[in-house]
Parts: C-alpha cells; sequence; structure tokens
C-alpha cells in the first residue's frame, strides 16, 4: 500500500492497528494442543533420528566427539551416537594417500567423506613452488633437482586428528627436511646414479622416526618413491659430459679388471704347474738316484766276493748294451781272410743273438 495515497485518501488520519486478545490466542492454542503436540513429537523424533546415526565407509573410519572431548572410534558400518548435537563426529579416510615434491599431479575427484584427503593439491597447505621443493645442494656443493613422492597412511585417527593443527603441511614439512638431509649427505654423482635406492629407504626411515618421536601424529610411512633425479637444466649438458667421460673410464677400469682376471690366475696356474714338474721331477731323480746307489752298493758286495768274475760280468753287460743299441753288428775271427761280410737287419739280429749267447756262456764258464 503507498502510504501517502492513504493518507490522502483517509484525511491524514493514522490507521489503527487491530488488537490482539491473548485470552483468545490462548483459548485457540488450546483447542489445538494435540495437534501442536504431535507436530513437535514428530519434528523431535526425525531429529532425533537423524543426528543418532551415521554410516562409516569401508576406507574409512569416525572419530567421535562428545563435547568436543575424544570419546571413541568408530569403526565401518553403521554406528550409534547421542543426538541433537550432543556427540559429533569427524570422518578420516584410511587410504593410502600420496603427496608429491618438485612437481604436482593433475588432481581428481576427492574420496567419499572428503576428511582429509590428498587427491587434490591445496595452495593454502604449502606455498612453496615445485622448483623450490626439487632444487638441493649435495654433500660435495654442488646443485641436483630431485623429485619425489610420500606415500602415508593414517594408523591412528585420533592422533592423527589432535596432535597437529595441519598434519598434512607437517607432513610435508617433515619430508622436505628430511630429504633435504639424506640428500646433503651424498656426494652428486651418487645422488644422481647408483644411490636413488638408498636415499629413497634413509629417508622414509627418518620421516617415519620424526613423525613417531617428535609429534607422534599416527602416521605411518607407506613409501618414498624417487621419480627423477637430474642436474638442473642450465648444467645438464655439462654434466651429461662428465658422466659420459666417468662412463668411459669405468668401462677402461672393467676392461682392465677383465684382463687382470684372465692373465693373473692363467699365468698363476702356469707357475704352479712348473712348480710341481719340477717337484716331480726332483723326486724322480732322488728315487733314481736312490736306486743306482743301493744297485752299486750291491754290486761292490758281489765284486768283494768274486772281483774277476764280477767285472768280466761288467764288462759283458755293458758290451751288450753297447751293441743292442746298433742297428747291424758282424763279428769276423781277425785270423779269417778273404770273408765278405752280408748286413742287414736279420743278419744283425742274428748277430747279436750269437754275442749275448757267447756272453752267457763266458759268465756260465766263469761261475764254474
Amino acid at each position: 500500500m503507498d502510504w501517502e495515497r492513504w493518507k490522502q485518501g483517509n484525511g491524514n488520519q493514522t490507521p489503527e492497528m487491530p488488537k490482539i486478545d491473548p485470552a483468545e490466542v490462548l483459548e485457540e492454542l488450546g483447542k489445538k494442543k494435540r495437534e501442536i503436540l504431535a507436530l513437535l513429537g514428530v519434528v523431535l523424533a526425525l531429529a532425533v533420528g537423524t543426528t543418532s546415526f551415521y554410516t562409516v565407509q569401508p576406507d574409512e573410519r569416525a572419530v567421535v566427539l562428545r563435547f568436543g572431548q575424544f570419546v571413541t572410534t568408530a569403526s565401518p558400518g553403521l554406528n550409534f551416537k547421542l543426538p541433537l548435537g550432543i556427540d559429533r563426529h569427524v570422518k578420516v579416510t584410511t587410504r593410502v594417500e600420496q603427496e608429491n615434491f618438485g612437481f604436482r599431479a593433475a588432481p581428481s575427484a576427492p574420496g567419499v567423506g572428503g576428511v582429509f584427503s590428498s587427491a587434490s593439491f591445496d595452495r593454502s597447505i604449502d606455498s612453496r613452488s615445485p622448483s623450490e621443493e626439487s632444487l638441493m645442494l649435495t654433500g660435495d656443493l654442488k646443485v641436483a633437482e630431485v623429485r619425489w613422492s610420500v606415500q602415508y597412511q593414517i594408523a591412528d585417527p585420533r592422533k592423527f586428528l589432535f596432535s597437529a593443527s595441519n598434519p598434512r603441511k607437517t607432513i610435508r614439512d617433515i619430508s622436505i627436511a628430511t630429504m633435504r638431509q639424506v640428500v646433503g649427505d651424498k656426494g652428486v654423482y651418487e645422488v644422481l646414479t647408483v644411490g636413488r635406492e638408498r636415499i629413497a629407504t634413509e629417508s622414509r626411515e627418518l620421516t617415519q622416526t620424526m613423525l613417531d618421536e617428535k609429534y607422534d601424529m599416527g602416521v605411518q610411512i607407506v613409501a618414498v618413491n624417487l621419480q627423477s633425479v637430474s642436474p638442473p637444466g642450465p648444467v645438464a649438458p655439462s654434466f651429461n659430459d662428465v658422466n659420459a667421460a666417468i662412463q668411459d673410464k669405468d668401462q677402461a677400469i672393467n676392461r682392465a679388471q677383465a684382463d687382470y682376471n684372465r692373465i693373473i690366475p692363467e699365468a698363476k696356474g702356469r707357475g704352479e704347474q712348473e712348480i710341481l714338474s719340477s717337484q716331480g721331477y726332483a723326486v724322480e731323480v732322488l728315487n733314481r738316484s736312490k736306486g743306482d746307489a743301493d744297485r752299486l752298493k750291491k754290486i761292490i758286495a758281489e765284486y768283494e766276493k768274486a772281483p774277476e768274475v764280477t767285472q768280466k760280468r761288467l764288462y759283458l753287460e755293458m758290451a751288450e748294451n753297447i751293441f743292442g743299441r746298433m742297428q747291424s753288428l758282424t763279428i769276423i775271427d781277425p785270423s779269417l781272410r778273404g770273408i765278405l761280410p752280408v748286413f742287414g737287419d736279420k743278419q744283425s739280429a742274428q748277430n747279436r743273438a750269437v754275442v749275448g749267447e757267447a756272453a752267457r756262456a763266458s759268465l756260465a764258464a766263469e761261475g764254474k
């Protein structure tokens, strides 16, 4: 209603407000008392029903608070709590979460419940840029660019909620500090090549120790994964040249080591073979000398018994040995004249037989 126009139509008179009789209002309410109580009961029942039960997903846990104080931790399933705001529950995901350092992954949809999930990176948690996180100083005062990720799981929801005001930021700060400490104890060559697995293991152990001993956050570090380790962009070509030279040096050392492993054992084997052959020859000569000495002793003993017989026997044995080496031998009586000797293998064999027979007959005669 236009107030000015109403005043002009009614002679500028102030309108009268309708009068309310409290007795009449109470009488009307009394008549509808049952309907009002029934409505209030329905509203109260709905409020109690909707605030008394809640559902926890399989990959969640719920921390129940009563007037702000911790009461219990609820397991997955349908759970009961005191209604009308007396009890309040906070859901915490138990999935393996991941924090990236030195790079940012594409954001994904938040998990069920959406409480304390690191599915997407929040700039308010850590204002550092990826390059600020990845650039690190090594133990030999060189710079390396390290990108890594930390996978963790909430083991105790109560500690996770109440031990730190911003758990994710605390985890990120500790991980950056421990990674810088581990990388700072290593040389740049070890960081960029052979020491990646060791760095990841040491960083995981050190991060877990700090979370347990200093903060007691109820967080379990599952893994620390080094995504990439590289020199900074401006010095990458020079580093690649140095790395290629180091690889050439290692290849030359490996080739030299292979030649050493091939030549030295072979030379040692030949040396041992010569030593064993010399030892065998020495034993052979010694045994032969001992045998000759024993034989000579026996010959001396026989010579002392019959000197002439022994002397002739030795002479005949020596003659048999010498004549036996000859391919052809002809014995001719010096008193004969005009005999033409016949040479040949058969004749020489017969001659050797004749000489041997004559020597044995002579020995037999001397023995008698």
